[in-house]
């Protein structure tokens, strides 16, 4: 299959580290053709934002890409951003390792991360959060 055949579609990863949620897009990013979450495979709650559950979930989206004949990908990384935490959880290494090894050809890895310019004041109160 030559360059300009192969059907591409984009791996949105949001991985905070809490959770993190795997969504198949097409190009345009209208269309979803398959999502999963750290909560699908894994069931305690603390367990959602491990390695092993974004790499579940990275497995569980390419065997449904290749189902429907997409063998190449981008990928985009997303932490939370804003004024919350502005690195990727633990979980988005994992999931990117996963689609590169179930077979995909990997294009770009991007980092879309949303930045804050001038934001609104971070929750916690003018003391910090107290434990």
């Amino acid at each position: 299959m030559s360059q300009s055949e192969e059907k591409y579609a984009i791996v949105h990863i949001f991985s905070s580290y809490n959770n993190t949620l795997v969504t198949a897009t097409d190009l345009s990013g209208a269309e979803t053709f398959a999502k999963c979450s750290g909560g699908m495979v894994v069931k305690a709650d603390r367990d959602e934002s491990n390695p092993y559950a974004a790499m579940q979930c990275g497995f569980r989206v390419a065997s449904v890409l290749k189902d429907l004949a997409i063998f190449a990908i981008h990928i985009k990384v997303r932490a939370p951003g804003g004024n919350r935490s502005q690195t990727p959880g633990p979980g988005a290494q994992a999931c990117i390792r996963a689609l590169a090894r179930s077979g995909l050809k990997v294009g770009r890895i991007e980092e879309v991360t949303p930045k804050s310019h001038d934001h609104c004041r971070r929750k916690g109160g003018h003391r910090g959060r107290r434990v």
